[in-house]
């Protein structure tokens, strides 16, 4: 009997060792699992998984990422189609190029540095490891400030101009090493080229950062966890700080980060009400001026500008997807779909923590809301005059003409929101966004939220004959929503049409 309790226990202790030893193969690995092993010299290469290129030391204090019901592998798939969706809106950054080698950071404890370039953007999400900040080298204003202490501040001191050395990196070679840039002209022009933006703020960061020896890489501080460098430029518009979002989210996915990034703004920008969202989607927030001195990051990940996103991109040039479910394109792949918006829509109201499983039944049972996002007249940053630029000159009379048709439509019950969002916090926007049915508004960036919206939920936009712009009715396409236009002559909207155009809308949701 000893003989079988002696033999049964060797085996439990094999067993543990060796779940032991996977346990801690799979973490080491989980940084990189979409990763490849990378040669020197700004080649572009192959596929190869590296574990352990950034040795993580303290605790663990990144969110993890939440089950996302539309979450799609964002794993390198290297023969991706440069026009396919996939492309666009997930990881088509398949050209990868090292400037510094992981391999030979790990071996020598320098530091690695590599861009992944998308031919479809022509961007690219550029990360490294051992990467010194020097915020006394980045002129701007602090930034994060009170709205108010900042009236009347010229945006030219909130946007960051680098000089060599705002970012350093350690290279090999000993002590002494000879200060170089880390990249030359022709680096920039491949992997992070201008395009159409006037003044690209992560391409002049690259260009800062500066190769030194041991002895001249010192840091007062150490951020031990993933982090995101961001500069940012319409910061306190919806529609640009969305596109800040989405280049932020994918950039964490084709970097293959194990939990949720800090975010670091490498801008001067002072506060607005949108950081709650940022909050909620990472792990934390600060800004590069906040640090007291030099500060150097185990891991940091440049998120692309987001004029390099397909949400900015797709009003200039044609991108012909639209949005499906995560599930149907597991099952059948389709280069022509897409769910990525989808799944960064319930990532927004997961972090603020909604359900993500509601169906429209559901919705159905309390009523049908139907939103009515409104503009409003408040001070968005250091420079606006506190008065918003009407896009529907009648607006409190179509409101008023809808709850008259919402308290009287006898088939089901409607309930009229009024959707005063500069009046509410984020988190109160998104779930007026989340419970909606129908979603109405004139053409205004509010109605970016949009992108947060549930399966089934129908928009009607009213837009003015001045503002014919593109910019829901793709998001709407792109997230497979149906969507209504009544394109006004002029910015004034005749109620009766548009409630005859929600009493079909209506019919079409069963009521």
């Amino acid at each position: 009997m000893n003989k079988k309790h002696s033999t049964l226990l060797k085996v439990l202790l094999a067993l543990f060792a060796l779940n032991s030893i996977s346990l801690y193969l799979y973490f080491s690995a989980g940084h990189h699992n979409n990763h490849q092993h990378l040669a020197q010299n700004h080649r572009d290469t192959t596929v190869e998984s590296f574990p352990g290129i950034v040795p993580h030391r303290g605790p663990h204090l990144s969110k993890p990422w939440p089950i996302i019901p539309s979450y799609l592998p964002w794993s390198l798939t290297p023969n991706v189609d440069l026009k396919s969706c996939e492309a666009y809106f997930g990881n088509g950054f398949t050209r990868v190029a090292d400037v510094l080698s992981a391999k030979a950071a790990v071996r020598s404890g320098s530091s690695w540095f590599r861009c992944h370039y998308s031919g479809t953007l022509r961007s690219s999400v550029c990360e490294g490891g051992k990467i010194r900040m020097d915020p006394e080298k980045i002129k701007m204003s602090r930034g994060g400030e009170k709205l108010e202490d900042v009236i009347g501040r010229n945006e030219e001191e909130e946007l960051p101009e680098f000089q060599d050395g705002a970012f350093e990196v350690e290279g090999e070679g000993g002590a002494r090493l000879k200060k170089t840039k880390l990249v030359g002209e022709e680096y920039l022009d491949e992997f992070l080229p201008v395009g159409d933006v006037l003044r690209h703020t992560m391409r002049e960061l690259v260009r800062s950062i500066v190769v030194v020896g041991e002895n001249d890489f010192t840091c007062q501080e150490w951020v031990e966890e993933p982090t995101l460098l961001v500069t940012r430029y319409e910061y306190a518009n919806l529609f640009h700080t969305v596109t800040d979002w989405y280049s932020a989210y994918v950039s964490s996915r084709v970097t293959g980060l194990p939990n949720r990034p800090h975010v670091v703004f490498v801008d001067g920008h002072c506060e607005t009400q949108l950081e709650d969202t940022w909050k909620a989607l990472f792990s934390s927030l600060r800004f590069a001026k906040n640090f007291s001195g030099p500060v150097c990051f185990r891991h940091a990940v440049l998120s692309p500008l987001g004029y390099e996103t397909p949400l900015f991109k797709g009003l200039t040039e044609d991108i012909n997807c639209h949005g499906a479910s995560a599930q149907d394109l597991w099952q059948s792949p389709d280069d022509k779909k897409t769910a990525r918006l989808s799944e960064f829509g319930e990532m927004i109201r997961i972090a603020f923590g909604f359900p993500v499983n509601r169906h429209h039944a559901e919705k159905a049972a309390s009523g049908h809301n139907v939103l009515f996002v409104r503009r409003e007249d408040y001070l968005a940053h250091p420079r606006h005059k506190g008065k918003v630029e009407s896009r529907l000159s009648n607006e409190q009379e179509v409101f008023d003409s809808l709850q008259r048709w919402a308290s009287n439509h006898l088939q089901c019950k409607v309930n009229l929101i009024n959707g005063l969002f500069a009046h509410m916090t984020m988190k109160e926007q998104v779930q007026a966004i989340q419970d909606a049915s129908v979603i109405i508004g004139a053409h205004g960036a509010g109605l970016t939220h949009i992108v947060s919206a549930t399966p089934n939920t129908v928009i009607l936009e009213l837009i003015s004959s001045f503002f014919r712009r593109p910019h829901f009715q793709l998001i709407a396409q792109w997230k497979g929503l149906q969507y209504h236009a009544i394109n006004l002559d002029g910015s004034h909207a005749k109620p009766g049409v548009v409630i005859d155009k929600l009493n079909k809308i209506m019919r079409s949701l069963g009521c």
